[in-house]
């Protein structure tokens, strides 16, 4: 796994785990104020951050970030057996001037 890929699990974990946070504070809060507290809930923690974690792949995918403009040229396997990373050339000023009839 690469970098990038560890950078987005992360960031999905995060969001994931936003409605227990609140929930912790707002348990701090309630027990500060003298208020008792039920079961926790469970459910409805997991639920809602399944749910901003699959907002934030809908978000992802309607708004995507990056160079992805131009034509892409993916990775190839060198000679020593490496393989270099897949990435995007710009296209030129004009548009594709070449291509025209």
């Amino acid at each position: 796994m690469g970098r990038p890929l560890i950078k987005i699990l992360v960031i999905r974990m995060a969001v994931f785990t936003l409605p227990f946070l609140g929930w912790l504070v707002w348990r701090q809060i309630a027990r500060r104020l003298g208020r008792g507290l039920g079961p926790t809930p469970w459910a409805w923690l997991i639920g809602g951050g399944a749910l901003l974690a699959a907002l934030s792949l809908v978000v992802t995918a309607l708004f995507p970030s990056g160079p992805d403009t131009g034509t892409y040229v993916p990775g190839q396997v060198r000679a020593d057996g490496g393989v270099t990373a897949g990435h995007f050339v710009p296209k030129p000023p004009g548009g594709d001037v070449g291509n025209r009839p």
